[in-house]
């Protein structure tokens, strides 16, 4: 399966981690270090699913999403929260439409997992109370 995965996170370690691991499994993989870069450029990438970190300067991740499903272009783009995954961002990202949550640390299996379903037609058609619930350690 392939497809194009825009990553957006200001830690440039983690932008390079996700970036790598889903390269090798065949995505196409396009980073943005803030929301704002991520809506800047998202037209042009036309990506297959996005990911999000909640934490970043300028626009965070829950704030981005927000514009994403409000613009016409972006929408139906699958969007997944790639972060702590407290009570708040998980509430707060499924009343912006967020698709998934994936938690940190994160193995890169779910991580490629979690990026495969989103890319399945219509995984991102369920309500946004139906979001995946949080995926990432347990204990």
């Amino acid at each position: 399966m392939s497809g194009r995965v825009l990553v957006v996170d200001d830690n440039k370690v983690i932008r390079q981690l996700i970036r790598v691991n889903l390269e090798l499994e065949g995505f196409e993989v396009v980073t943005a270090a803030d929301g704002a870069e991520c809506l800047e450029i998202v037209h042009q990438v036309r990506p297959d699913v996005i990911t999000l970190d909640v934490v970043m300067p300028r626009l965070d991740g829950l704030h981005t999403a927000s514009r994403l499903r409000a613009d016409a272009r972006t929408c139906h783009v699958p969007v997944a929260i790639i972060s702590a995954c407290t009570q708040y961002e998980v509430d707060s990202g499924r009343a912006a439409g967020v698709d998934a949550f994936l938690a940190k640390p994160f193995e890169p299996a779910a991580l490629v997992k979690l990026v495969r379903r989103l890319m399945t037609p219509g995984a991102a058609a369920a309500a946004p109370g139906d979001a995946e619930p949080v995926v990432g350690p347990t204990g």
